[in-house]
């Protein structure tokens, strides 16, 4: 399977919103209705940390400044306003 996630790398501003998007060429969308897409971050030295599951959900903890939304093919990760903090991998 094909999967795409743009952009590649993107230099934000802090407390400028930044999106990110992800493309399947299969749905992620399951019979049972759930749609299997998570949002993890990878930050330097750290283990990862969960950011979004099952689109849309936050895991426990996560601001909602993070946010995730998409069906089918086409997903979006979401930060309202960045922080420096922010910086990492995500995927």
């Amino acid at each position: 399977s094909v999967l795409t996630q743009t952009p590649f790398s993107e230099p934000v501003t802090p407390v400028q919103p930044s999106s990110m998007s992800y493309r399947s060429c299969h749905s992620l969308l399951h019979s049972n209705g759930n749609t299997y897409l998570h949002w993890v971050l990878l930050k330097p030295g750290q283990s990862p940390q969960g950011l979004i599951y099952q689109i849309p959900n936050r895991l426990s903890g996560i601001p909602d400044m993070f946010s995730g939304s998409g069906s089918g093919t086409d997903f979006t990760l979401k930060i309202s306003r960045v922080e420096s903090q922010d910086a990492g991998v995500y995927y």
